[in-house]
C-alpha cells in the first residue's frame, strides 16, 4: 500500500472562526469510544451503527456548533476516503486471492504438507517466525496473513491448537517483519513525514523490536508447551484424506505463492502483485484441478465451498471470494468517512497541537507521540494516519529537544503501525478478523478472538512507554531550546 496522496490539515491550516477548542476536540472522541463502546460490546450491534452514530455526531457538531458547511464536511467525507483507497483495494483483491488461492490448491497444499512438519509444542513460535520472515521478505503484513496465514490457521486446527492463538502469533510475525523491511510502505512513510533515513529509521527500530518479537516468541514457547500431547486423535489423517481427496496437490499448485511473492520481493507494487496472485491461482485452477474458465472465475467472484467430506475441512477453506468483501468494506468506508471529517474539522490537529505544548521533558514528549499514534488509529481507523498526524506535527518539537528525527519515526511506527489490529472497528483489524475467520476480540474476556494472543501489538507500544519513562538511548536534555507558543 502506498501513503496517502494529501497532507493532513494542521493547526494553523484551519480557519481561527472555525477551528475548535481542545474541550470541543475532545467532544468527538469521547463519543466514538462510548458510541463503538455501547454500541459493539453492550448492545452486540455490527460496527456499522455506532460508526454511523459517529460520523452523525461529528457532522452536526461541526455543522452547527463550529459552523462548518454542508460542502466542507462532503470534502471531509472524500478525504477520508482517498486516504484508505489502497486500503480498500487490496481488501477487495486479498478476498480474491483467498479464494483462488483455496480453488487452485496452493492453501490446501500448505496445510496438508504443514501438518506432516509441525507439532503442537513448536506450532506457535515456528508460525511467528515464519510469519516475520516473509513479511520481511515481502514488505506486507496483510499480504502475509492473508496467504501464508490462511493456511496456518488451518494446520493449527489439524494439531488443536485454538484459532485465536495461531492468528496472535501470525499477526506478532507480520507487524514485527513488516516494521523492519525496507519493502514495507508504512516504515517507508515513518521515515518520510519525518525527514529521516530510510535505514536509519529501520536501525532505530532494531533493538525494540527484536526485543519485543522475542519477548513474544517466548509466550508462543510457552502456549506451546501447555499444548503438548492436544492433537485430536485421528484428526491429521482425517484432515489430509479429506485435502489429498478432493485436491490435486502436486507441486505445481505453488505457482500462485511464488509468482506473488516474487513479484513482491522484485518490489513491484501491492495491488498488481497481488493482482498477478490470483490470475496465478485461477490458472492452477483451470489447469491443474480441472475447473472450467467459467468454473474458476465464478469463484473468485463467489468463493469456495468444498464438499470434502469433513466437516472441520469444509469450514477452514470455505471462502467468500470478491463478493464476500462487502462487509468489511463497508465497515471500512464508514470508518474512513469517520476519520476524514475528523482531520476536515480540525478536531485531529488541535488534538496534535495541545499535545505538542503540553509535553515537558523527552520522555514525556516520546510517550506522548506514542499514545498521540494509538489514539489516532481508535479515531481514524487507519494506520497510515497515526504516523502521518503526529509525524508531521512534532517534527519541529523533537529538534527543540535535541532528538533525532528517528526518535520520532520510531515513536510513531512502534506505537501506530502494531496496534491497530488490536482496535476492532479499524481497517486492519477487520482485515485480520475476517481473512482468518477469528474476531479480534470475542467472548469472556475477549479470550475467543485473537488480540489477547497478538503479543507483538501490546509489546511494541510498551516497550516505548519504557523508553520513554527509563530514557534509554535517548538525549540527556529535558528541556526544550525554544519555548512553545502558548495554547489556546
Amino acid at each position: 500500500m502506498s501513503s496517502p496522496s494529501f497532507t493532513p490539515l494542521g493547526y494553523d491550516d484551519i480557519d481561527p472562526e472555525l477551528r475548535p477548542s481542545l474541550g470541543i476536540a475532545l467532544l468527538p472522541v469521547l463519543a466514538v469510544l462510548v458510541f463503538l463502546g455501547i454500541g459493539s460490546a453492550v448492545l452486540q450491534l455490527s460496527p456499522h451503527v455506532p460508526l454511523l452514530w459517529s460520523i452523525i455526531f461529528v457532522g452536526a457538531l461541526a455543522r452547527y456548533h463550529l459552523g462548518f458547511s454542508w460542502d466542507a464536511l462532503a470534502e471531509g467525507l472524500t478525504r477520508g476516503l482517498l486516504m484508505g483507497k489502497q486500503a480498500l483495494f487490496i481488501i477487495f483483491v486479498i478476498y480474491a486471492v483467498i479464494a483462488t488461492w483455496v480453488s487452485a490448491g496452493t492453501i490446501p497444499a500448505l496445510m496438508f504438507f504443514g501438518l506432516d512438519l509441525l507439532t503442537p509444542v513448536i506450532f506457535l513460535p515456528v508460525t511467528a517466525l515464519l510469519a516475520g520472515v516473509v513479511a520481511f521478505s515481502i514488505g506486507s503484513s496483510w499480504t502475509t496473513v492473508g496467504t501464508l496465514g490462511v493456511a496456518f490457521v488451518g494446520i493449527g486446527a489439524g494439531l488443536g491448537v485454538p484459532a485465536p492463538m495461531t492468528v496472535g502469533a501470525i499477526l506478532s510475525g507480520a507487524y514485527a517483519g513488516d516494521k523492519q523491511s525496507p519493502l514495507s510502505d508504512t516504515t517507508n512513510l515513518a521515515a518520510g513525514v519525518t525527514n529521516t533515513n530510510l535505514f536509519d529509521h529501520i536501525r532505530a527500530m532494531r533493538n525494540s523490536t527484536l526485543l519485543a518479537f522475542s519477548l513474544a516468541l517466548v509466550g508462543y514457547a510457552i502456549l506451546g508447551l501447555r499444548s503438548q500431547g492436544a492433537i485430536p486423535a485421528g484428526q491429521i489423517a482425517e484432515i489430509q484424506g479429506a485435502l489429498a481427496g478432493t485436491y490435486s496437490l502436486s507441486p505445481v499448485v505453488f505457482l500462485p505463492l511464488l509468482v506473488t511473492f516474487g513479484l513482491a520481493l522484485k518490489r513491484y507494487p501491492a495491488i498488481p502483485t497481488l493482482i498477478a496472485g490470483v490470475l496465478a491461482g485461477v490458472l492452477t485452477t483451470i489447469v491443474v484441478q480441472g475447473a472450467s474458465f467459467t468454473g474458476a472465475w465464478t469463484i473468485f467472484m463467489n468463493g469456495t465451498s468444498p464438499e470434502t467430506g469433513s466437516e472441520l475441512v469444509n469450514g477452514l477453506l470455505a471462502t467468500g471470494g470478491l463478493t464476500g468483501s462487502a462487509w468489511t468494506i463497508t465497515v471500512v468506508v464508514a470508518a474512513l468517512s469517520l476519520g476524514g471529517l475528523l482531520e476536515r474539522t480540525g478536531v485531529l490537529a488541535v488534538l496534535a497541537y495541545h499535545l505538542s505544548n503540553g509535553v515537558a521533558s523527552v520522555g514525556g514528549l516520546v510517550a506522548g507521540t506514542g499514545a498521540a499514534a494509538i489514539v489516532t488509529n481508535l479515531l481514524t481507523s487507519q494506520q497510515y494516519m497515526s504516523i502521518v498526524v503526529p509525524g508531521l506535527t512534532l517534527r519541529d518539537v523533537y529538534a527543540e529537544y535535541g532528538l533525532d528525527s528517528e526518535d520520532l519515526s520510531r515513536a510513531i511506527e512502534a506505537a501506530g503501525t502494531p496496534t491497530g489490529a488490536l482496535i476492532p472497528w479499524h481497517a486492519g483489524a477487520l482485515f485480520m478478523a475476517q481473512a482468518t475467520g477469528v474476531p479480534t476480540l470475542a467472548g469472556s474476556f475477549g479470550l475467543a478472538g485473537y488480540a489477547p494472543y497478538y503479543f507483538f501489538g501490546f509489546l511494541s507500544p510498551l516497550i516505548l512507554f519504557a523508553i520513554a519513562a527509563t530514557g534509554w538511548g535517548l538525549p540527556e536534555r529535558t528541556t526544550r531550546t525554544k519555548t512553545a507558543q502558548p495554547a489556546d
